[in-house]
């Protein structure tokens, strides 16, 4: 694509963690738009959707949190994007916590017949109002895009599911609810494990994974927590979880999308500046992004 649009989501409404609204904010500080500029011919930024400052709320039937909310901030967003891919731009989301992804996929997916997803996290994020340890939204954008969960966030945008379970992988998995790991084996999704990637390397995860999506898809999203990655390398996140996919590992997976070009949109998510080291996991963010978009070391 020759336009690429940046949308920053600083939403931190999903979870409890303050400071996960700055992360589109730390990201562009670490340098996006100069480290992309070689790879587009045109950038837009187009600022951040409003989130304001409000109170948190707890529905009063599902008990989750910031319900309300969530849907209404998160149907700006699908406009957005939905504006954005009309216009032949590929969408780059900035978040924010990972419950940006229910808008950002309303927006994607009606633009395709079978949207794949590539969803790279330490967390299935595929729990509903009745699986949810916490009632925390961000741990359900997953579920709700393949509609499962409170209506209110599947049938945003008026339509269900967003994509179909054997059109997603995960890949990085490591925390998973009992729920989640039911409903995995329910749904058949194919999921890299920490123990997949150890086992079998990089560089077979993806390409098995590009096979499979290549194969019955005409379009993949990208979602991208940055608590994918090990701790160690982007300790900046709410909920981190040791044992994850490294710097070099990342870097190699994002090469490898890069030339698949099946990649359609993305969004970096769980940046937060705030558990961070000097702005550490920003530029990892940024970093990554130049090795989907093609930066290559020769």
């Amino acid at each position: 694509m020759k336009k690429l649009s940046i949308i920053g989501m600083p939403m931190d409404l999903g979870q409890l963690r303050r400071g996960v609204d700055m992360g589109p904010s730390a990201i562009r500080y670490a340098g996006i738009n100069e480290k992309l500029e070689g790879f587009f011919e045109e950038i837009h930024d187009l600022g951040d959707i409003a989130i304001g400052r409000p109170k948190v709320a707890i529905d009063p039937d599902s008990k989750l949190r910031n319900l309300e909310l969530i849907v209404e901030k998160s149907e700006r967003l699908a406009d957005k994007v939905d504006e954005v891919i009309k216009e032949g731009s590929f969408p780059l989301v900035l978040g924010g916590d990972h419950s940006i992804a229910i808008g950002t996929l309303t927006g994607v997916s009606k633009h395709y017949i079978n949207l794949g997803v590539i969803w790279y996290d330490a967390h299935g994020d595929l729990n509903t109002a009745e699986t949810s340890p916490s009632g925390n939204i961000h741990g359900m954008p997953l579920a709700a895009s393949l509609g499962l969960g409170h209506r209110s966030l599947t049938e945003l945008g008026g339509y269900s599911p967003k994509v179909k379970p054997e059109n997603v992988v995960i890949i990085g998995a490591r925390s998973l609810d009992e729920g989640e790991r039911k409903l995995i084996k329910e749904k058949g999704i194919r999921v890299y494990t920490m123990h997949e990637i150890d086992r079998l390397g990089m560089t077979r995860v993806m390409e098995e994974t590009i096979a499979y999506l290549k194969e019955r898809t005409d379009g993949v999203h990208l979602s991208l927590d940055l608590d994918g990655l090990d701790p160690d390398d982007a300790p900046g996140v709410g909920t981190p979880v040791i044992g994850g996919i490294s710097y070099r590992e990342s870097h190699l997976a994002m090469e490898m999308l890069a030339e698949s070009q099946i990649i359609t949109s993305a969004e970096f998510v769980e940046v937060n500046p705030i558990l961070d080291e000097k702005n550490r996991t920003a530029i990892v963010a940024v970093e990554l992004m130049a090795s989907l978009f093609g930066e290559k070391l020769l």
